[in-house]
């Protein structure tokens, strides 16, 4: 039989419908009638008939007329919120923002599978996750010990048969053997931290055996104290994603069976609230942890693209799936790591990683607009100073600039001009850019390392027959990695403002002011630039270093910190205010070409423009510019720009290398070339 959950004020009620002919108005007024049994003063309603109210999806907050039938608006086990009128929404109802996340706007359960074995997962994989392309089965390998025996507080052992993994006879010992080894030390009331007592100030409480899952409970409820929006569906799936990768390595002593039901939330997108602000850093991201935890606990609040926001317990019913009962020392197991500042630094360094890519692109196009030289991207330059992110950003330079490789009419028209060199934003783009990319690649293999680590305490070693306290948890890497990746992409946004400014300005570009013909009349891109420097203003203070400040916590147990949850959250939007800034520049660059039509540029930049009027048009008069900027925002977020450019980019650079020459003593030669540079073919 069809059910449906109903949100009226604070309270859901759940409605069963036998006949799905039944119309919207008849499932409200069954949903109140439901909702005033359980008041005494029917909830201050008087008649069902008489209460005007309105129903909503949660999903999408789509509105239901009330004269359609329910078998055609609804799908058996969706959710929806009742208002009545004159009521505020209910502050207990977390709308989904259409838009915020491409997981709300439609989500497309996904067919294949990743395994996760807490060894090899990549900041791209864990990405690919968040974005729901990716349901999860994990590989358990020999070495792994996740537990088969539960304890019960009665002090018997019994044997429990699972279907996830598929162990040898030595996995399996190794399993049985890892939570034997915890049920003995709650079996013996042996004091160890985490497992028998308390926690942080209060490790040396020891807690009798009978309450030892409520320990377990109430750690994870009074942690859950976080605040502030909850994270997107992409980022808390990237939470998820990534505490079972770590649970994976067997170091944690979690359960399976817990970890199993981890694994079906994760499939089935049911997503936990998580509130982005509240760690420290250190003894891992508790706050966070402990709502991700709480949801799957079957309290709090939980997402999944079926429900929309609602209760934790009810999402979770809708999906068939049960709240995890904690065993022994799995609260803390679950909410102990740093894998809230890695999920975000893992985005944080691959949305880095597509836009250093395209602001070599972007730049280019700008140079070809300004008529600037390629003679400072030779590549004899650079090797006088090889650091490899300069000599990558400088072959990308000429692999896309090239004019005997594609032939350029504008380079062409500024062959033999006077000028002697370009200003700095365009010749030290190898330089500037160079060590934004070496930055990203170092931090990305610090977040690599840390999203394949064991992040918990205390650890159990089974082989070793004991559990040991260390400090895994502190987040300085992630934290410090972040800091740096935030300051080092800053200043792609910081040299491409200035190269807006170059474009914009008539008396460094030779092109009409702000780009737009009739100017007076039309403001062109002046304000599109003052975005542009208000985003960069923005990030000069955002790239102060988080992790340089600790604060004493936890009775001074926990008396030195990371800060890494903010350093993970500044660092994306910093990212965020590169691409957008990279948009504008991209944008200006693309009008700057229709002043010099009709001579066309090399055949990658004819291309990136090309890409671009896909989705904006040239600008003839003034208009709406954000929707402008939004789009090709959206272009680098899906890295179409890069995917336009890499074909030719990577023939360039596997087919051809130029011949040796002596260095030039100047940047421009004012005498025409002798001949064409020389390629040699690789075999």
């Amino acid at each position: 039989m069809p059910r449906f959950t109903v949100h009226i004020r604070d309270e859901w009620v759940a409605v069963a419908c036998r006949d799905t002919s039944n119309t919207i108005r008849w499932l409200g007024q069954e949903a109140l009638k439901r909702y005033m049994k359980n008041k005494p003063d029917n909830g201050g309603i008087g008649s069902v008939r008489e209460t005007r109210f309105i129903v909503r999806r949660c999903q999408g907050l789509g509105l239901l007329d009330a004269d359609d039938t329910i078998d055609d608006v609804l799908e058996d086990n969706d959710f929806v919120e009742l208002a009545i009128e004159g009521d505020t929404m209910s502050s207990d109802f977390i709308p989904c923002e259409p838009g915020v996340s491409n997981i709300t706007a439609a989500y497309k359960e996904p067919d294949a599978y990743i395994s996760l074995d807490g060894d090899s997962l990549t900041s791209t994989d864990l990405v690919n996750l968040g974005r729901g392309l990716y349901k999860i089965k994990v590989m358990i390998k020999p070495c792994v010990f996740l537990s088969v025996v539960i304890f019960d507080l009665m002090g018997s052992l019994s044997q429990t048969c699972f279907f996830l993994s598929q162990l040898t006879p030595e996995a399996e010992r190794k399993v049985v053997q890892s939570r034997e080894l915890l049920d003995t030390i709650v079996k013996e009331n042996k004091v160890v931290y985490g497992i028998t007592t308390g926690f942080g100030n209060f490790a040396r409480t020891v807690i009798p055996v009978s309450k030892l899952k409520e320990l377990q409970e109430n750690l994870v409820r009074s942690h859950s104290a976080g605040l502030g929006n909850p994270l997107s569906p992409e980022r808390t799936r990237m939470l998820l994603a990534l505490r079972i990768n770590v649970l994976a390595k067997g170091y944690s002593g979690i359960s399976l069976e817990t970890l199993e039901a981890m694994i079906q939330a994760f499939n089935a997108s049911c997503l936990s609230f998580v509130p982005e602000k509240g760690t420290v850093g250190a003894s891992g991201d508790l706050a966070p942890l402990s709502h991700l935890a709480l949801g799957l606990m079957g309290e709090g609040k939980m997402w999944s693209p079926k429900s929309g926001w609602a209760d934790a317990k009810y999402v979770l019913e809708a999906h068939g799936l049960k709240p995890i009962s904690l065993k022994p020392k799995e609260g803390i197991a679950l909410i102990n790591g740093t894998q809230m500042i890695t999920s975000l630094g893992a985005e944080a360094v691959e949305r880095a990683q597509a836009i250093a890519q395209q602001a070599d692109i972007i730049a280019a196009l700008t140079l070809e607009v300004l008529k600037g030289t390629t003679k400072a991207f030779d590549s004899d330059i650079h090797s006088l100073r090889p650091h490899p992110g300069q000599t990558e950003v400088a072959l990308r330079f000429r692999s896309l600039l090239d004019s005997d490789h594609h032939p350029s009419e504008i380079a062409e028209s500024h062959r033999f001009c006077e000028r002697v060199q370009d200003a700095y934003t365009m010749r030290c783009c190898p330089q500037v850019h160079g060590i934004a990319n070496d930055t990203i690649k170092f931090v990305q293999n610090i977040i690599n390392t840390e999203i394949n680590s064991a992040t918990d305490n205390p650890m159990v070693f089974a082989e070793r027959g004991e559990t040991i306290s260390g400090g895994n948890f502190h987040g300085e890497y992630p934290a410090k990695a972040l800091d740096f990746l935030a300051i080092a992409v800053h200043e792609l946004a910081s040299i491409s403002e200035r190269r807006i400014e170059r474009l914009c300005n008539p008396s460094l570009s030779e092109l009409p002011a702000f780009l737009v013909n009739e100017g007076g009349l039309n403001s062109g891109f002046m304000i599109a630039h003052c975005t542009a420097a208000s985003l960069v203003s923005e990030n000069k203070v955002l790239c102060h270093p988080s992790s340089v400040d600790s604060l004493s916590t936890s009775a001074a147990t926990e008396d030195h910190v990371s800060m890494g949850g903010w350093a993970a959250r500044k660092a994306l939007r910093i990212v965020e205010h590169v691409e957008q800034v990279l948009a504008i520049e991209l944008l200006a660059a693309c009008q700057g070409i229709e002043f010099l039509r009709p001579l066309r540029t090399t055949t990658p930049l004819e291309k990136v423009y090309d890409l671009v009027r896909t989705v904006v048009k040239p600008w003839i008069k003034d208009r709406f510019m954000s929707p402008d900027i939004e789009a090709v925002h959206r272009l680098l977020l899906d890295q179409k720009v890069w995917n336009v450019a890499k074909p030719y980019i990577e023939k360039y650079q596997t087919e051809y290398i130029p011949e040796s020459r002596p260095v030039s003593p100047t940047a421009f030669s004012l005498d025409p070339p002798a001949s064409p540079r020389k390629r040699v073919r690789h075999e």
